[in-house]
């Protein structure tokens, strides 16, 4: 607001109170209209669609239609993994998806409010449109015929949606301190177990100081464990730690003998005891020094695993460091040939940031797939940086870009609660 101040007084000695008056009138006219037109013109703020807890990007504004909030479809079909086909003869579109278990097939038609649900009619709160060539849709058409929740802030003018809960390949990490979460195991598709290492020397060892094999619990035995993860249709794989934090992982890679020796007793290993696969995570290579010999060098050793699991049928499961993080000593499209899965490590970022920045594994994400298929990458969760909040806010992401599935570090980590928000979003049982 402006304020004026006039010594009418003043101006009326000098003959000219009217003409001030008139002046007066006119200056606050224009000001409180200039204030009208101002208002008149801040544009409102503009809509934005947050899924899972993130952002996603979109080629077109959401409309409203008497009061139906429209909004574009096929950003948000393929960001909730439903297949789409657009017939332009006919002007519909063929929306496909499973969840658990159970096919639908949603045909719109432009400009037709009805719909056809596995062939049964259905109504729909507005007509789809075109708009700059792309179709809107009924927000809640997502939530009545895919199970994703829905939601409209016309304060923030944000559309909030949560994906549907949905099967999708988990994997976690068991190491020294897991024991009192075991029971999770049976809600898992797979287990990597942390029970070695290399140690300085570049050798494979099962004494170490933070990975090693464990001592029985009573009956329980570390063989018991992995045979009835097995025997559950869980994959059970023997993972092999390793740091470069005094070069010791350099020191193995570069010495072929040490190479074939550890790859050996990795394999001797992993059979003996009953595992189905082989887990390798080596960590802090390519920070520095020459990051393509690293990366060589790395790539040459998994190579020497492969040749030796292959025939026995075990798979290859590798952890790695994002590739917008620090270390680059990991060729993922190399690697990717010889490996069953690449577990991109999204919590290794030098911010130190907790929980983890929801750009940074995006970006990680997306870098790895310019890289890798979709299929064979997983989202490497850690709970050291997440809650049972945030968790689910990642898994978002892995579940958007439909990779294989998520890794999660680690059980002794999780907690109840964490537990059972990731069932509102994934199936775990």
């Amino acid at each position: 607001m402006v304020a004026i101040f006039i010594d009418w007084e003043r101006i009326k000695i000098k003959g000219v109170y009217r003409k001030a008056f008139t002046a007066f009138a006119a200056v606050s006219l224009l000001i409180t209209g200039s204030q009208g037109v101002l208002a008149a013109t801040v544009a409102k703020p503009p809509v934005s669609i947050v899924l899972d807890g993130y952002p996603l990007r979109f080629p077109i504004e959401p409309i409203s239609i008497n009061g139906t909030n429209m909004v574009p479809f096929r950003a948000i079909a393929e960001a909730l993994r439903i297949s789409v086909v657009w017939d332009s003869a006919k002007k519909t579109i063929t929306a496909t998806k499973t969840l658990q278990g159970k096919a639908k097939t949603v045909v719109l038609q432009l400009n037709k409010k009805q719909a056809r649900v596995n062939g049964a009619p259905v109504e729909l709160l507005a007509a789809p449109v075109n708009k700059g060539g792309n179709t809107l849709v009924p927000l809640a058409f997502f939530s009545a015929q895919f199970g994703a929740g829905v939601a409209w802030n016309g304060l923030t003018r944000t559309v909030t949606i949560q994906s549907p809960v949905e099967d999708i390949y988990t994997m976690a990490y068991y190491a020294m301190s897991s024991f009192k979460e075991r029971g999770y195991i049976h809600a898992l598709d797979a287990v990597s177990f942390g029970w070695s290492r290399i140690n300085q020397d570049g050798e494979l060892i099962l004494d170490g100081k933070d990975f090693y094999w464990p001592q029985a619990a009573g009956a329980i035995t570390p063989e018991n464990i992995v045979a009835e993860a097995a025997s559950d249709g869980k994959t059970p794989y023997f993972m092999v730690f390793g740091t470069d934090g005094t070069g010791e992982v350099t020191k193995l890679l570069s010495d072929p003998n040490l190479s074939a020796k550890a790859v050996d007793s990795i394999v001797q290993t992993a059979s003996d005891k009953g595992f189905k696969g082989v887990a390798i995570d080596f960590e802090g290579l390519g920070l520095t020094g020459d990051r393509k010999l690293a990366q060589q060098q790395f790539t040459a050793f998994i190579q020497k695993l492969y040749a030796k699991t292959k025939p026995l049928g075990l798979k290859i499961s590798l952890a790695l460091h994002p590739l917008n993080g620090a270390y680059h000593g990991y060729d993922y499209k190399e690697l990717a040939k010889l490996a069953d899965e690449l577990v991109i490590m999204a919590y290794h970022y030098e911010s130190g940031e907790s929980p983890e920045p929801m750009n940074r594994v995006d970006e990680g994400i997306r870098l790895a797939l310019a890289q890798v298929k979709k299929e064979q990458l997983m989202l490497g969760i850690s709970f050291g940086s997440e809650n049972a909040q945030t968790v689910n806010d990642k898994i978002g992401l892995a579940k958007r870009y439909g990779l294989k599935g998520i890794a999660l570090w680690r059980l002794g980590l999780i907690g109840d609660e964490a537990f059972q928000q990731m069932k509102r979003t994934i199936v775990l049982e």
